[in-house]
């Protein structure tokens, strides 16, 4: 086994060493093992990343509507720190890619104004000795699950990234003479709504341009969240995510064989 990257913990040594053995760990459920062996890849292990960021102060303004850049900057760069240790683990197991990843922030009593960030998925790799690594070379990524991976190689397509985009921005609060002047009105709020606006426009604008950067067709299982996280009313984060594909090189125009086991899609 080759050395660990020098950010990954020494534990993480003996856990990959073991599974290099041919033992193989999974979050997979029956039904994605299943699929995910069908179309001709392999379980290698269960990998993760993990970052515990402390999230600096910024100060905004009352009446104003802006992005909190130094809390945006923090949030995107905690989870690409996770990201990266993650994909390390699978580029240990000598993996193609990582499907079902899973992004997740926890914030703890002890940890005031800090978050982990942990990113965790399973590492597959190509029965048929082809590399499917990304055109950055790197394992690719994908939030997508065992079902959803298969029924994506069938359109002749495979992932390339996790990608995302993030904006954590302060919404301004209305003026006493505007809240009065629209008590018992039926009316748009239009300072809310162009700041919402304009925050998941950045959001996803961001993570269009990583879909760009990989050269990738397009992104699937898009989906746009949204988080308050500890920050208090009036400052939200907006976190666009999905998985952005591209066309696969070996790909005849010929689906994969459709499973021979009677499979439920429900999970």
């Amino acid at each position: 086994m080759t050395n660990l990257p020098s950010d990954l913990p020494e534990g993480a040594g003996a856990r990959l060493a073991e599974l290099e053995h041919g033992l193989f760990t999974s979050d997979l459920s029956v039904n994605e093992f299943l699929l995910v062996k069908q179309l001709g890849f392999h379980p290698l292990g269960l990998v993760m990343g993990s970052s515990i960021y402390h999230i600096g102060l910024q100060k905004r303004s009352w009446g104003s509507s802006q992005e909190l850049t130094t809390l945006t900057s923090a949030m995107y760069n905690a989870r690409e720190l996770a990201m990266n240790r993650m994909e390390e683990e699978a580029d240990q197991l000598g993996a193609d890619g990582v499907v079902g990843v899973r992004l997740d922030v926890n914030f703890y009593e002890w940890g005031h104004g800090s978050a982990e960030f942990i990113a965790i998925g399973t590492a597959v790799k190509a029965e048929d000795g082809r590399s499917y690594r990304n055109r950055l070379g790197k394992p690719f990524t994908s939030d997508l699950s065992g079902q959803d991976f298969w029924a994506l190689a069938q359109t002749g397509y495979m992932p390339q990234a996790l990608v995302m985009g993030t904006c954590v921005y302060h919404i301004a609060h209305r003026g006493l003479g505007q809240a009065i002047s629209q008590l018992g009105q039926n009316q748009e709020l239009a300072n809310f709504t162009q700041a919402m606006y304009d925050a998941r426009e950045l959001a996803m604008k961001r993570m269009q341009d990583e879909a760009s950067n990989l050269s990738a067709a397009g992104v699937v299982g898009m989906r746009l969240e949204e988080k308050s996280h500890q920050w208090g009313e009036h400052t939200i984060e907006f976190l666009s995510i999905g998985t952005a594909v591209a066309p696969r090189q070996d790909f005849d125009g010929t689906p994969p064989p459709r499973p021979t086991a009677v499979i439920s899609f429900d999970n």
